[in-house]
């Protein structure tokens, strides 16, 4: 699914704003990129201030490799905006990163009955707008 490369973006955008900025800043650039706690060293996604693991406020934000498996998807018959209505059926899926991380998504190119857990993924980036770029991913070959 690359719903955003071709004519005008209809699809909601993420709010940049906090550290999530600095998470699209990445994106934009075509790099994956996470939070690092650089006291325990435990990754984290969704972007934020301290810790999970140590309640530590240092951080890096350190490159992903980009390669995970899908750990969870589901799939939508009746979406909840109208906006979606074209990608019927399409499916969200939840990626885990070799990091650790899991990240919600989507796997473009691989329709959602050739789905299967623990697919091997990796990142592609869409540039849905000349200001937004989403990671989304793809099966691995």
């Amino acid at each position: 699914m690359a719903a955003g490369t071709q004519g005008e973006y209809k699809l909601p955008l993420p709010r940049m704003r906090g550290s999530a900025v600095e998470f699209y800043k990445f994106c934009k650039a075509h790099e994956l990129r996470f939070q690092r706690c650089t006291d325990c060293a435990a990754w984290r996604h969704i972007p934020r201030d301290m810790c999970a693991k140590c309640g530590s406020f240092n951080f890096e934000w350190a490159r992903s490799s980009g390669k995970g498996t899908l750990f969870s998807w589901t799939t939508v018959s009746q979406p909840a905006l109208p906006q979606f209505a074209p990608l019927v059926p399409f499916s969200p899926a939840v990626i885990e990163l070799e990091e650790g991380v899991r990240m919600l998504s989507w796997v473009v190119d691989v329709k959602p009955d050739e789905l299967a857990l623990g697919m091997p993924v990796e990142v592609v980036f869409d540039d849905v707008t000349p200001e937004v770029t989403l990671p989304k991913f793809r099966r691995r070959r």
